[in-house]
């Protein structure tokens, strides 16, 4: 894989995708359906899923696609892929409080490689290098001209004050109880992949997820994440967290800066 182009069309695209998303944001109105696992879906992540996967399968033919929005994708049995969320949060997107991010990754033998997240609304864009590094870019985020990378990298915790991120619309009565065995100094609640790319920069510790989720909806999130220092284990065993699983279903996860000391 040539890394350098990579990371270069992902970029692109999920800016392309961002502007496309933030047009009907900041329409008067728009419509919204129910999926048939009852989650909602805009025109804009439909309209976001069509420029991204026409941009992928343009540059990148020869390597399998998996999308949120394309149903027949979820069949495939593949251990090279890329995976796409192109509108993650869409009920932070429903209600305008704008922590949704766009999406892309490209996962190898089960590991998210390379990945980037842009958050168009928040006015934040996050990815890793073609060497695998995290950066967070500033500036006006120009399509072709790429601005000032930030190096991001994950917090040095302390154990005794860790700072937690939860799920905004997700959050349970478990992932509370979860919280709690821990000494937390503050938590805050973000949507979307946002959370990750927060553990990525050091503004949180310590990220853990107690309910469903999907590939799509991690993986992009996971390669910032790792690509800072981070790691993402299985939260029943602490296991390693892999992708390309039937179905492409997560089992429950946390996301962390290496020293949390996790509690089970």
């Amino acid at each position: 894989m040539d890394f350098d182009r990579l990371v270069s069309v992902m970029r692109r695209l999920a800016l392309e995708a961002g502007d496309r998303i933030m047009q009907i944001y900041d329409s008067p109105d728009f419509a919204v359906k129910t999926k048939a696992d009852a989650s909602p879906v805009t025109e804009a992540d439909e309209a976001a899923d069509a420029l991204i996967s026409e941009g992928l399968a343009e540059a990148f033919p020869q390597i399998a696609l998996v999308t949120e929005e394309q149903a027949a994708s979820h069949s495939q049995s593949v251990k090279t892929f890329l995976i796409v969320d192109p509108l993650d949060g869409t009920k932070e997107f429903v209600q305008r409080r704008g922590d949704f991010t766009v999406n892309i990754a490209y996962v190898e033998n089960g590991v998210p490689l390379r990945g980037v997240v842009y958050a168009p609304a928040k006015g934040r864009l996050f990815y890793t290098l073609a060497d695998g590094r995290a950066v967070e870019e500033l500036g006006a985020f120009d399509k072709e001209t790429v601005g000032e990378q930030k190096p991001i990298t994950v917090s040095v915790p302390d154990n005794r004050a860790l700072m937690v991120v939860a799920s905004k619309s997700h959050r349970d009565a478990a992932t509370d109880e979860y919280i709690a065995r821990y000494a937390v100094a503050d938590m805050t609640s973000a949507g979307s992949s946002l959370k990750f790319c927060l553990v990525a920069t050091g503004e949180a510790d310590l990220y853990p997820r107690l309910g469903r989720t999907m590939e799509w909806d991690t993986a992009a999130g996971d390669a910032v994440l790792r690509g800072a220092g981070g790691e993402m284990v299985r939260f029943d065993d602490h296991g390693p967290f892999t992708y390309g699983k039937d179905g492409f279903a997560n089992p429950f996860f946390i996301a962390y800066a290496p020293g949390v000391m996790l509690v089970k």
